[in-house]
């Protein structure tokens, strides 16, 4: 069974930094991190892709966090330093067999999710 596992999450100070990890059971050419704050749609974080290892981030996060992955594990981590209040959410992990540069945003773009993890940044 397809499975995107994430952990990591967890209740931190302004000015902290926290680090990521989502485990998948099988390769995929893009997987990427998207977050949900209480009350706003789910949005793109950051993205790395398999085979040319590319990162992408929004540009909220830009300078702050790192993305990176084990091709050998299979496994997806977020570096996030400097974390702000604005930077709590839900963080979800998302997987996709192709990556398309005009569209990694979009939560169609990905086949598989996984179920979240809770980031809290207090003032």
């Amino acid at each position: 069974q397809v499975q995107l596992v994430e952990s990591g999450g967890g209740f931190v100070r302004a000015g902290d930094s926290l680090r990521l990890s989502c485990a998948a059971s099988r390769v995929y050419e893009t997987m990427a991190w998207f977050r949900q704050a209480p009350g706003q749609e789910r949005e793109f974080v950051a993205l790395r892709t398999w085979v040319n290892t590319e990162a992408y981030y929004a540009d909220s996060v830009k300078g702050r966090f790192s993305v990176s992955r084990d091709n050998i594990k299979n496994t997806l981590s977020l570096q996030m330093s400097s974390l702000k209040p604005e930077d709590t959410a839900v963080y979800y992990c998302a997987a996709s067999r192709s990556f398309f540069s005009g569209q990694y945003q979009r939560l169609d773009h990905y086949d598989v999710w996984g179920q979240g993890t809770q980031v809290t940044v207090s003032e």
